[in-house]
């Protein structure tokens, strides 16, 4: 696994719905927030970038969001998130999603072998759809200090 750890400031505005994961279950209440987020988008005729954003904070609140191509203060009637990340871990995942859980945990183990210290958030960025999960592209990127 090569982890690149980046000092650049990582900056983005995304759109969508925040929820809390009971009972620590976050894949069903993430996709609950996506298709709600999905389904105002559609309803608000919203142009965006298509990549599903998650973002995972402390007390199991999740987000689930897209970037908007733009919304020039219009009410979307989603809710409005800004990423700022100083310091973090990324890490490109290309296969199937049901080894992120495991990739995750992996790639925070890693970095603790190597002295640093994960806190929230962590982000998962989907990449565009194939039917070949061998090809899903997802990118993780975690905060360190």
């Amino acid at each position: 696994m090569e982890i690149e750890i980046i000092n650049n400031n990582y900056l983005q505005q995304i759109h969508g719905f925040s929820g809390i994961a009971v009972n620590k279950e976050y894949m069903r209440t993430a996709f609950g927030l996506m298709d709600k987020m999905w389904e105002t988008i559609e309803a608000e005729k919203l142009t965006h970038k298509g990549l599903n954003i998650w973002v995972y904070e402390p007390d199991e609140k999740i987000f689930a969001g897209v970037e908007l191509n733009q919304t020039d203060n219009q009410d979307t009637n989603l809710e409005q998130k800004t990423i700022n990340l100083i310091k973090y871990a990324y890490y490109k995942h290309i296969g199937p999603y049901h080894q992120l859980k495991k990739v995750g945990q992996e790639m925070r183990d890693e970095l603790k072998t190597k002295g640093f210290t994960t806190i929230f958030p962590y982000i998962e960025i989907y990449g565009h759809w194939t039917n070949d999960e061998t090809k899903l592209e997802t990118e993780l990127l975690i905060c360190i200090e």
